[in-house]
Order: structure tokens, then C-alpha cells, then sequence
């Protein structure tokens, strides 16, 4: 049986890939340092496997060289990363910190155990590192030109990965996904705060006008496209993976509200609510995923109308969900500056 460490599994992409690994026979070790966007909830389902084993360890600690040496992964997905945008503006050395000191530790450990075993890393990284997108698509010889300092963070890590691959010979992969959404998002996230607010009888605060774009995907299309890239993909590329449905926050918003009617009757102050936007805002966000498609075979099996109806059933069937969390992290408002 392959073993495969996911780095960052108790949150939202890496407890859904852990999923997906598991079904497909693999063992699956998550190694996760446990920050707040962090939830054990997420692993409810297969904490008790004889397949999965849980280590908490952050990334930038040396200690991580010894789990590889113990355990002899064939792949490493590393997802362990600081990803709100809003938290970046307020906060940005969190985010040095994990996204790029924490990923040169992982690659110098990684770098000494691929020397002797035959392993592969993915590295997974986001759309944002290209920057604002107003006409087209960007393929992945795009320039970088990250606008948040979470997005230059994600930059930074994609460069290192990069140059350990050209300088070390590394056998690594980067993949760059546009917005996910599904079962298991933290509620600082779009989607699920307004699915919360929804639930909640509360408004629904929406940046600017509303007319942010953003490119839609369905998380369990981008695990399947994930384990996809540890497959088929070829060591030193990189591969964009989107779905090609672009979507603004006020079409995203209608979505919801027309698919939770079909639950529930909306409470008297479940209404858009348009609220200051947020500093360095890009307008939008869209990837040309020609390459996955052509060269790995693989195309996204979920619409925007299935995915969305999907994601609220699970946050409606698991509303001790958000009792899990803290209820600052859901309501509180960040990035104001």
C-alpha cells in the first residue's frame, strides 16, 4: 500500500483530499500544526481508519525530515498554508512565516529524503499569485503578479519550489487552483459565512458592488485533478486548475439565496448588505487549464448549480459544524485597512 503525507489535512482542500486518497487505497499520514483554521471535525469520518494517521507538526520544524525517513512517503501534497486574504492585510509575517519560511524547511528535508527514496512532492499553490485578470485567461507562463501579501507569500513558496527543481533536481510538481468551495470551508471564507448567515437569520455583507469575479471550483474536482498531477504529471511543470466558470460575489450571493429557499424560509434580515471593500481588491481572478485537460486527461465533473446545491446540504446536515469553531473567526470582519 502507497503512503502519502498530506501537509495541512485538517482543513478544508486537505481533509476532502484525504478523503479521496483513502477511497482510491491509499495510507494517508496528515501532518497539520493545528492553527485555527484547523478542524478535527473535518477528519470525523476517517479518524479510526487503519489507513490514516494523525501528526501535529508545523512545517517549518526540522522533525518533519524524520517523519519522511520513518514512513517513506511515494507523494507529499503540501497544503499547509496561512490562505485568508482578509488575515494577510492585518497580520502578513503569519503568513512569511508559514507560506515561505515554513515550505523552504519542508523542501530542505525533502531535498535530503529524495536523495535515497523515490518520492514526489505537489505543491499546492492559488490563482491569486497572477494577479488582478481583467480580459482572458492566464495560462501558467503567466507572469506573477500577486496584489496581497497572502498572494506574494503563495508567490514566494511557488519560486522556491521552483528553484529547488532547477538547482537540486527536486522531484516536485506545482499546481496553481482557482476559488474552491464545498463541504468542510471555514466560515471566513465567502461561501460558507454566507450559508452561516443564511442559517442565522443575518445579513449578508458583500465587498464593494459586488462585481469581485472569481473563477469557481468544486473541491472534490480539484482533490481528483490532485492526485491526477501525483499520477501522470511530469516532474518541474506546473499546471493550472480551474473549472472555467467565472462567477462575481453578487451571482455567487443569488445562488445561494434560490438554493437555501429550497431548505428553508429566509429570515427577514437574510439581505445583501454591500460593505467597504477590502484594500488591494483584484477585480478578477481566471486560469486557462488547457494543459491538465490535454496533456493529464482531466476535466472538472461538477457544475457551479450541483456543487452549490452540494455544499449547503452538507453545511445544513452538519450544522454542529460551526459549533466546532469559534464564533469571532465567523463574524468578525478582518482586513479593514
Amino acid at each position: 500500500m502507497k503512503k502519502i503525507i498530506v501537509t495541512g489535512g485538517l482543513g478544508f482542500i486537505g481533509s476532502n483530499l484525504i478523503e479521496l486518497l483513502l477511497k482510491k487505497n491509499f495510507y494517508v499520514i496528515n501532518i497539520d500544526k493545528g492553527t485555527y483554521s484547523s478542524n478535527f471535525y473535518n477528519t470525523k469520518d476517517f479518524i479510526k481508519s487503519k489507513k490514516y494517521k494523525f501528526i501535529k507538526l508545523d512545517i517549518a520544524n526540522k522533525k518533519i525530515g524524520k517523519i519522511f525517513k520513518k514512513f517513506k512517503p511515494s507523494g507529499i501534497f503540501n497544503l499547509a498554508a496561512e490562505t485568508h486574504v482578509d488575515r494577510s492585510i492585518d497580520s502578513p509575517g503569519n503568513f512569511i512565516q508559514s507560506n515561505i519560511v515554513g515550505v523552504y524547511n519542508l523542501l530542505e528535508c525533502f531535498k535530503i529524503f529524495s536523495r535515497k527514496n523515490k518520492s514526489k512532492l505537489i505543491h499546492i499553490s492559488t490563482d491569486e499569485v497572477y494577479g488582478d485578470v481583467l480580459k482572458g485567461r492566464t495560462d501558467e507562463n503567466h507572469p506573477y503578479q500577486p496584489s496581497s501579501p497572502y498572494a506574494a507569500s503563495k508567490a514566494a513558496s511557488d519560486h522556491l519550489v521552483s528553484s529547488y527543481i532547477r538547482t537540486y533536481n527536486l522531484p516536485a510538481i506545482v499546481t496553481n487552483c482557482s476559488n474552491n468551495y464545498g463541504p468542510k470551508q471555514h466560515p471566513e471564507k465567502l461561501i460558507p459565512k454566507l450559508i452561516y448567515n443564511i442559517m442565522n437569520n443575518r445579513p449578508l455583507p458583500i465587498y464593494g458592488k459586488g462585481t469581485n469575479c472569481r473563477e469557481w471550483i468544486y473541491v472534490k474536482d480539484h482533490c481528483e485533478a490532485l492526485i491526477k498531477v501525483f499520477e501522470k504529471g511530469k516532474i518541474g511543470e506546473f499546471y493550472n486548475i480551474g473549472s472555467n466558470k467565472n462567477l462575481n460575489n453578487l451571482q455567487v450571493t443569488k445562488e445561494l439565496l434560490k438554493n437555501s429557499k429550497k431548505i428553508i424560509s429566509l429570515g427577514k434580515k437574510v439581505k445583501i448588505n454591500f460593505i467597504k471593500d477590502r484594500p488591494g481588491h483584484d477585480v478578477r481572478y481566471a486560469l486557462n487549464s488547457n494543459k491538465i485537460k490535454k496533456k493529464l486527461k482531466w476535466r472538472p465533473k461538477t457544475n457551479f448549480s450541483k456543487g452549490i446545491q452540494l455544499t449547503i446540504n452538507w453545511y445544513f446536515e452538519n450544522k454542529s459544524y460551526y459549533k466546532s469553531l469559534q464564533k469571532k473567526d465567523i463574524t468578525n470582519r478582518l482586513g479593514k485597512r
